[in-house]
């Protein structure tokens, strides 16, 4: 019965090394898949915030992390003077800056309201 064993384990030489690329197609079709669909979308997204933030200036509307809408008052490498109300003003790190609100962005809420 052992005989019978290693005779049913013994395979020809080449249908091994065939078996073992076929085993790590779908390992790389996997790994393909999460690069295209999770990997390089997060990657652009994190490229245009940072291009948000390093083109921030004086003046400029700004919504933060939290939720804080305001005015930029200041501005230095880490840190952004923010004006949230009249005689109000907060200090945020460059980081916490979730968008830019524009003009255009005003005038979409505005007329969803109405």
């Amino acid at each position: 019965m052992i005989s019978t064993a290693y005779a049913m384990g013994a395979t020809g030489g080449q249908a091994g090394q065939a078996g073992g690329i076929a085993g790590f197609l779908p390992i790389i079709i996997l790994f393909a898949i999460f690069y295209f669909l999770l990997i390089r979308p997060q990657q652009k997204k994190a490229k245009e915030h940072k291009g948000m933030i390093s083109n921030l200036k004086k003046g400029a509307r700004i919504v933060t992390s939290g939720g804080i809408y305001g005015t930029i008052v200041s501005i230095d490498d880490t840190t952004i003077g923010l004006e949230i109300a009249e005689k109000v003003k907060i200090k945020i790190s460059r980081g916490n800056v979730a968008a830019q609100i524009t003009d255009n962005d005003s005038a979409q809420k505005s007329d969803k309201k109405k």
